[in-house]
Parts: structure tokens; sequence; C-alpha cells
């Protein structure tokens, strides 16, 4: 998606209040912000003309029951952009989130300028990381850190920096399936500590908790 280019958005969240006051912040947005649906319900998501939304906003906790991390999953493996806006701060919840897949995590105490970004940042298929999140992972130390060589951190932080592998493999001279290649290894070596990172949000929050990234450099 271009940098201009309008970006469409479903909220599924069961406070009104909150469905108002989203839709005023996107609104306000320089770079349009369209809300197509809204509801209490993840099947705004699923029906059109959610279904096609570019990004789903979706609030973790709706109505009686526990963490919608079922519909989280379901959202994700059909191929969409999720931001989980949730009251929930709690690293736990936060991490498991971006494991399942989400684009990132955002708390309802951040405020409007951050949901935008957010949102902006997910149509993109950019990482981003609003500071509730940052915070949490960048003070947990961790004693299962994995051993990466020099490349592989090179890579990794490159991919952060950039918009597409294609342009990793350019700034570093080496072929997309090279780096791939180290991706994957960088995949597994947090799988086999007990920290599995499938998604590129999930990555980003691991190498912040470990201290090869600063959200700044993002």
């Amino acid at each position: 998606m271009s940098d201009n280019a309008p970006v469409s958005v479903v909220v599924v969240d069961d406070h009104p209040a909150i469905l108002s006051g989203v839709e005023a912040w996107y609104a306000a947005s320089q770079r349009p912000i369209t809300v197509v649906a809204a509801g209490d319900s993840v099947g705004e998501a699923w029906t059109e003309p959610g279904s096609t939304a570019d990004v789903v906003v979706l609030d973790l906790q709706l109505g009686e029951g526990g963490p919608a991390f079922g519909s989280l999953r379901r959202l994700v493996d059909a191929g969409r952009q999720v931001i989980v806006y949730s009251m929930r701060d709690d690293e736990k919840t936060a991490l498991n989130c971006l494991d399942l897949g989400a684009a990132t995590y955002l708390t309802k105490s951040e405020g409007r300028d951050h949901l935008v970004e957010a949102t902006l940042a997910a149509a993109d298929e950019r990482p981003y990381m609003p500071p509730a999140l940052a915070g949490a992972l960048g003070t947990n130390t961790r004693a299962d850190r994995p051993q990466l060589s020099v490349r592989e951190e090179n890579v990794l932080i490159e991919w952060f920096q950039s918009e597409s592998k294609e342009l990793v493999a350019q700034r570093l001279g080496i072929s997309v399936r090279t780096v791939n290649s180290y991706l994957d290894r960088v995949r597994i070596k947090y799988a086999n500590v007990g920290r599995p990172a499938r998604t590129k949000a999930s990555l980003v929050a691991r190498a912040i908790q470990d201290g090869l990234v600063d959200v700044d450099d993002l």
C-alpha cells in the first residue's frame, strides 16, 4: 500500500463510547482512515463491508467471556492485519497476541496518536511498537536468549527497518533467499528456547526484550 493510500478499518469493541471516539480520531487523520464497520461482535470483521477492511481493530475482552484469543487467531489465519486494542497491559497477554500474529498490541490508555500510527503501520505491513508495550518488553530480562550470529542479528535489524526483504537483500548485498534463510534460522533458535516468534511483530518484541534493538531504532 502506498504512503498516501486511504485505509479502511473495522472496529470491534463492546463499548459505544470507544467506537465513537476511535471513529472521530480516524476522521482527523491526515492520511484518510475510514471506519467501514463497527460493533460489539467479531462478526463485523467477517461480513461486508468489514470483511474487506485493510485493518481490524479488536478489543481483546468482549462481553463476559475471557480474552478473545481464538477470534484473533482465526482473523490472522485468514490473512487479516489485526491491532489488538485492550485495557490489559500485562506483558504475557501482549506477547501472546503477538505470537498469535497480531500486527501490534495497543493499550487503550495510549491515546489517539498511537492508534492512528499503529493503524497506518498495519495497513502498510510495517511493525509498530507503542510505548507501553516497548517499555514492558524492554524491562524484561531473559535468561533464555538464543545465541544469534552477528550476521543473523544484522539481517534481523535490517528487516525491522525495511519495507521489504528485497530492500534488505539490496542493502546487505545478498539474495532474498539468503535473507529468508537467516530469518528462518532466527525463528528456529527462538522456538528452540521456548519463545516462538512466527510473525514480524513478535520478532520485534523478542528483539526488544533481548536488547538487540531499541524502539527508537524502528
